[in-house]
């Protein structure tokens, strides 16, 4: 009898030992706590009414149902001001887009001092760099030239964004890209797709199907080396820039890079813009208007990209900000 009992209470010290580790794996699926930021941007809802300036109990941090901390809210203006602006032009941009080119320029003359401005050229999957960061805004303008208006090889301005986000220097200040582009990818402008006759007739290639696959790409490596993207949308060269599904196919993606990566898409559909200046005017608002916010994520074993979303119930006040943030792997 008392072997029995002895065995018995073995057993359940056992279970009761297996229990408490399932449930300290399942009540544990991250290791702790890291320290993350990001920059976002405040938007007015009504451009005729005052925008609030933001607190730090005004902005909250949303992973799933849950809220995360949020330690510090820290203006981009005085000592944190400081802004690395890229400007890429597409190439293959119609050269009638040449006088709304001097409303880039006067934007670019307008910058403040904290503003160092870069001017690139896409074309090849790459980027031409025509003038490197410069504090010199005298220096950028004159970087500034007409689109080619022809083809390379490989045309792509997610790849070309690509390029430069990956060998862009790390630094602690803010990190923004303007596009102008049609958005439109010719080098991936074939997919082969099962025919629709049948399997004994292979694949079928198709022109532009669906939005460019490295608009996702683009979107994500952005978001993981923490650059915000906009666009300008002007009209391109070819048979590409007179297909309206080529066209709109364009213009999602690059509202696709855009709004997950806390950018704006500027536009009218997709004719070309009469004039760059309102838009211009609104990218100044935005800049002038941007925060960085400090929160505590969940660090997981491997480093990666997780889901936010970042709000706000001030009136007249909408947030802009990435759809993820990338969370280091928690300390071993």
């Amino acid at each position: 009898m008392n072997k029995h009992k002895l065995l018995m209470t073995g057993i359940s010290v056992f279970f009761l030992c297996l229990s408490a580790r399932i449930v300290r794996s399942q009540e544990s699926p991250t290791t702790g706590t890291v320290q993350v930021h990001m920059v976002i941007t405040d938007t007015a809802l009504r451009e005729d009414a005052e925008l609030p300036r933001l607190q730090k109990e005004d902005v909250k941090v949303k992973q799933g149902k849950s809220f995360l901390p949020v330690t510090q809210l820290i203006p981009a203006e005085g000592d944190n001001a400081a802004l690395q602006l890229m400007i890429l032009i597409d190439d293959t941009l119609n050269t009638s887009i040449g006088n709304s080119l001097t409303e880039l320029k006067e934007f670019i003359s307008a910058q403040p001092a904290s503003t160092v401005v870069g001017i690139g050229y896409m074309s090849n999957a790459g980027v031409n760099i025509a003038q490197n960061f410069t504090a010199d805004k005298d220096l950028a303008v004159k970087a500034v030239r007409l689109p080619r208006g022809n083809f390379s090889t490989m045309d792509s301005p997610y790849l070309s964004l690509i390029s430069v986000v990956k060998g862009w220097q790390q630094q602690n200040v803010r990190r923004v890209v303007l596009m102008v582009t049609d958005g439109i990818d010719r080098l991936r402008g074939e997919t082969p797709q099962p025919s629709r006759l049948g399997p004994n007739y292979g694949p079928v290639y198709h022109t532009m199907p669906t939005i460019s696959t490295d608009a996702t790409s683009a979107s994500e490596i952005s978001q993981r080396y923490n650059v915000l993207v906009s666009s300008v949308y002007g009209v391109g060269v070819g048979r590409a820039g007179r297909s309206s599904w080529d066209l709109q196919n364009g213009l999602s993606g690059l509202t696709k890079v855009a709004n997950e990566t806390g950018g704006e898409c500027f536009s009218l559909g997709t004719s070309q813009l009469v004039s760059f200046k309102p838009y211009m005017d609104r990218f100044q608002k935005m800049l002038n208007n941007q925060y960085y916010v400090v929160f505590q994520a969940s660090a997981k074993k491997k480093a990666g990209l997780q889901r936010i979303n970042v709000q706000t119930e001030l009136s007249n006040s909408e947030i802009l900000a990435p759809d993820n943030v990338w969370v280091p792997a928690a300390a071993q």
